[in-house]
């Protein structure tokens, strides 16, 4: 039976992922992550950021406590969030926004998008959806779990909500912007 997906996704036969985090990686897309955040993102992490605070490393909290969790830096036209300690702000064992919005009924909820999707990448030029793999459409980022080699998993299933979040951001349009 074939499963249609939220959003066409151009390497969707071809594509594994498998998330790593506890098992053998650390966070290392959040490791100098500077993930843009648009006007909405930083209005709801804001509004949230009383939930936020308690969980965050103590260099990050007192950083963002004294100028903000977003930087003068900017990426595709918006500010970029803070990085302390070589760490996006917002991680401390895991994603602390992932966890509050978790504990607060969605993982996605407070997340910037360019964290949200990831590894889905929609292309600025032909606005085309695809999951970044080693090899890919020039990929940069040396990353293991984008290496296709390293999991048998089919990326459309791994990224299950990754691929509905797309789909939902504009009925299937999803927001054109990267995320690395």
């Amino acid at each position: 039976m074939k499963t249609s997906l939220p959003v066409v996704v151009a390497n969707a036969a071809t594509a594994t992922f498998d998330c790593s985090f506890g098992r053998g990686c650390e966070g290392l897309c959040c490791r100098n992550g500077r993930p843009s955040v648009d006007p909405d993102e930083q209005a709801r992490i804001r509004a949230h950021l009383p939930k936020v605070l308690p969980h965050l490393r103590p260099d990050a909290r007192k950083l963002v406590e004294a100028e903000g969790f977003v930087s003068g830096r900017t990426k595709l036209g918006q500010p970029m969030v803070r990085v302390s300690g070589g760490w996006c702000v917002f991680f401390n064992a895991g994603c602390v926004l992932h966890k509050v919005g978790g504990e607060d009924g969605d993982v996605f909820m407070y997340k910037p998008s360019q964290c949200a999707l990831f590894p889905l990448e929609r292309d600025e030029d032909d606005g085309e959806w695809y999951v970044r793999q080693r090899g890919y459409r020039g990929e940069q980022w040396d990353l293991f779990c984008l290496n296709p080699a390293n999991s048998p998993r089919p990326a459309v299933e791994a990224l299950a909500g990754e691929l509905a979040l797309a789909g939902a951001c504009t009925g299937g349009a999803g927001p054109a912007r990267g995320t690395s």
